[in-house]
């Protein structure tokens, strides 16, 4: 219910006349015991009518981690799992977000996918729905006549029309189309204007308390910066920005209409947004007597320079987060990554005497030429940070929660070719940085491998993935990204089944080589991205 795209894309289609929008959740395990003992028993959210009664069933695919969730919502519903088993008796599968830059995994489970973002393609792919439905549900078009109809719409990548041949030793050999129809590539959408673009003022206010509880405002799409890890700057490029008074428009209006007392800044790179300072001033005016707080994700150390941190801590002296990524120069230029540490330190020092009390750092392990001593550098950095506040002659010294996850090389990304850190090293790793961390106001927190590892192989994955996805669903796969639900022997048993090794799909990769996702035009050239990959071997 926090998912700012589900938010818009709910709002925009119910405001249009002929379209009604309803929404479904994965219910928990419990309750799935409960909805499969009734007939029918997964129903919507609004109006609580059955999944098949449906046109169109559209899931975002927001992480590599609920694949598994997504057959179970279907089976729930009565739809069959495959794309090919459903014919015009059953509503069209589609998705979109974030996961769908490499869709080959899940190609045996859509009728098509939406690449890019979806505020102009989903109404156009409704209008076309809406001229052949007629035809297609009395027969007089078929199911692949339909979908290929959807092909024509630039953005709609419909898997079942094309065809991958695989080498002996299992990689990408040709990835074609299977008729004159289909595009050679699929261009991903985005929205040129975004102050012309649809945004909910209506702000729905669940009755239940959810995971982000306020209003979340985008001030800005895409990122100026070009770290080589970051698959979400091609996933929303290019760069574009909401106006100030744009902004200020849509917080009012979705206070007005919600009563949240939050409001938060959303975007890749937020201290990127060229009037940063005025919109934040701005804000603090218009909310700081109704008692609503300002919050920021995580920004650059530089943006907090010059008052920045003391004007959002006139609403809420709540924590700060960074992300340097890496605690050595040398491997923050591996990463690209723009962190002047400086800036950082003196950052910091102005937030504690703004009366920021706790600090929260963004870390990855498994980089290109990473030693031990980088290692060293990460606990040596959240002490740094924490013994700051207490020499800044603030109190105490601060509390440090640093999370540390393994670098996965995802598509779309420079590090596309390297290959991942095997899963022993990776536990190693965070064994030995647990031993050396010796201060109690520090906290790490570790992601899990298994998680990580079944993550990397899923994102770099090929059509091959979806019978072992099907498999290990049916063996009872659930919620693969909560610790009390996730057991890795059940992929384990899936992938043994299938005859797949998992970690084949980790290797590294050659420059020439066909991945998976070639097929798919994100707007950043492959040639650039390999470039970028070229440089790190000369660092």
């Amino acid at each position: 219910m926090s998912n700012l795209g589900l938010r818009i894309l709910y709002g925009l289609l119910n405001g249009r006349p002929g379209i009604c929008c309803e929404r479904f959740f994965s219910p928990g395990i419990d309750m799935e015991e409960v909805l499969r003992s009734k007939n029918p028993g997964f129903l919507s959210l609004e109006s609580a009518r059955p999944l098949l009664d449906f046109d169109i069933i559209g899931i975002s695919l927001a992480y590599e981690l609920l694949y598994s969730n997504i057959l179970n919502l279907l089976e729930l519903g009565n739809v069959p799992l495959c794309a090919a088993e459903r014919d015009n008796s059953f509503p069209l599968v589609i998705a979109g977000g974030p996961s769908v830059l490499n869709p080959e995994p899940m190609h045996e489970f859509f009728d098509f996918f939406v690449i890019g973002e979806g505020e102009e393609v989903i109404l156009e792919v409704i209008e076309l729905y809406k001229k052949l439905k007629d035809d297609f549900k009395s027969g007089k078009i078929s199911k692949p006549e339909l979908l290929i109809a959807f092909s024509g719409i630039e953005g709609v990548y419909v898997p079942s029309l094309y065809e991958v041949d695989y080498h002996a030793e299992g990689d990408i050999a040709g990835f074609r189309p299977k008729n004159n129809f289909a595009p050679e590539k699929i261009k991903k959408r985005f929205i040129k204007d975004l102050n012309g673009a649809y945004f909910p003022e209506k702000w729905v206010v669940p009755y239940i308390e959810i995971v982000h509880d306020r209003i979340t405002l985008e001030i800005m799409r895409g990122c100026p910066n070009r770290c080589n890890f970051c698959q979400a700057r091609q996933q929303y490029y290019p760069m574009r920005i909401r106006n100030v008074e744009n902004i200020m428009s849509l917080a009012n209006a979705c206070y007005k209409n919600s009563g949240y007392e939050e409001i938060s800044l959303a975007g890749l790179s937020v201290s990127d947004y060229p009037f940063i300072k005025e919109l934040l001033g701005c804000m603090v005016a218009s909310f700081k007597d109704k008692t609503v707080n300002i919050s920021l994700p995580s920004i650059k150390p530089k943006a907090y320079l010059g008052g920045l941190a003391s004007l959002i801590a006139t609403t809420k002296k709540t924590g700060l987060t960074f992300a340097p990524e890496a605690a050595t120069d040398k491997l923050r230029r591996v990463l690209n990554k723009d962190f002047d540490m400086d800036s950082f330190l003196n950052a910091l020092a102005d937030s504690y005497a703004a009366g920021y009390q706790r600090v929260k750092l963004y870390f990855m392990t498994g980089l290109p030429f990473e030693q031990y001593d980088d290692l060293d550098a990460i606990i040596g950095l959240c002490t740094e940070v924490s013994e700051l506040k207490k020499k800044s002659g603030q109190g105490g010294a601060a509390f440090v929660n640093a999370s540390i996850n393994t670098m996965i090389p995802k598509p779309h990304t420079p590090f596309q070719w390297l290959g991942m850190e095997d899963k022993s090293v990776m536990e190693e790793k965070a064994g030995y940085l647990r031993s050396k961390l010796k201060n109690k106001k520090i906290k790490l927190n570790f992601h899990n491998t298994e998680m990580s590892f079944l993550e990397a192989v899923l994102s770099r994955g090929d059509r091959r993935l979806s019978a072992v996805i099907k498999s290990a669903f049916k063996k009872g796969a659930r919620f693969d990204a909560w610790d009390e639900h996730f057991v890795m022997n059940r992929w384990l048993q899936a992938f043994d089944e299938q005859g797949i090794d998992p970690k084949f799909y980790l290797k590294e990769k050659q420059a020439g080589q066909a991945l998976p996702w070639d097929i798919l035009d994100t707007g950043v050239a492959k040639s650039a991205l390999l470039e970028e990959y070229n440089k790190i071997s000369s660092i």
